[in-house]
């Protein structure tokens, strides 16, 4: 079903160029004998528009990608970024109802994703298309969602905002899937709210009985403060930016943290960890 619409049943099915449909593939899929003007166009060959009207709308679609000077190049003379730009255009000439896009920034470089999310982002907004893309990068599904679907599995564990999948993950697999963090099992009492301060962490540092429960903890929600409690540097990676932390407690559970400065592993010192959430 597509809206309210069969598209395929056990009798029947819809031919796919009358599904208004479109797919963005990783490999981009791009007939390397025909020009990028020709690529872009042959879904509306298939439907039968042709001459001026054909014109049109692929000189409209390039202009979206800023590709209209490359109209008559070969998809092999192009980058890897300006072939995934055409796969986006060829998707946008026929004005599809649904847009599905399987891992498509997948073979570009750090950079390159970077550009090519603003353009999903304009692509999308000019489209009105729904976009269900699939991707293992969570970077990616931040940037560029409205709803995150997290699966494992073959299940379906929660669809959210991107904002509230981060902030606010069910159970312990979205917890463990979306992010940097990491989950302690602590003794906390079974009513209580699931958004916690440092002194409930506080005070459950030093409770060693009761029933345990397990609280994700964001990296950048632990600071050295010397108010905190002691934990052990184990490694101290340098990001460009930043350096980042793994911790230990006195019982043997990992955090992770990030710093403006370098701490030796071994080093013992105190931090505090400013906000969790019960998962």
């Amino acid at each position: 079903m597509l809206g309210e619409r069969t598209l395929a049943d056990a009798s029947d099915a819809l031919p796919p160029e009358k599904r208004n449909m479109a797919m963005v593939f990783q490999s981009y899929a791009l007939w390397l004998h025909m020009t990028v003007a020709q690529n872009v166009g042959y879904p509306l060959k298939v439907r039968g528009i042709t001459g001026a009207a054909w014109q049109v709308r692929v000189k409209d679609a390039l202009s979206v990608v800023r590709l209209e000077d490359f109209a008559n190049r070969s998809p092999a003379d192009l980058s890897g970024g300006q072939r995934q730009r055409v796969a986006l255009a060829r998707c946008l000439v026929t004005s599809p109802d649904v847009v599905l896009l399987d891992e498509p920034l997948a073979n570009l470089d750090r950079h390159l994703k970077a550009a090519m999310e603003e353009t999903f982002h304009e692509f999308h907004a000019r489209s009105g298309a729904t976009m269900i893309y699939v991707t293992h990068d969570q970077g990616e599904a931040m940037a560029l969602a409205t709803d995150i679907a997290v699966m494992s599995e073959g299940r379906l564990m929660q669809v959210a905002s991107p904002q509230e999948i981060y902030a606010r993950p069910e159970g312990r697999v979205v917890g463990g899937l979306v992010g940097q963090g990491a989950i302690l099992d602590l003794a906390l009492p079974d009513h209580g709210p699931r958004l916690l301060s440092w002194p409930a962490f506080e005070m459950a540092f030093r409770q060693t009985e009761g029933p345990s429960r397990a609280v994700l903890v964001r990296p950048e929600h632990v600071l050295a403060d010397p108010d905190g409690i002691m934990l052990q540097v184990i490694s101290c990676v340098f990001e460009g930016e930043r350096f980042s932390l793994s911790l230990r407690t006195a019982g043997g559970q990992h955090l992770k943290a990030y710093s403006t400065g370098a701490m030796e592993p071994g080093l013992l010192a105190p931090f505090v960890i400013r906000q969790g959430w019960l998962l």
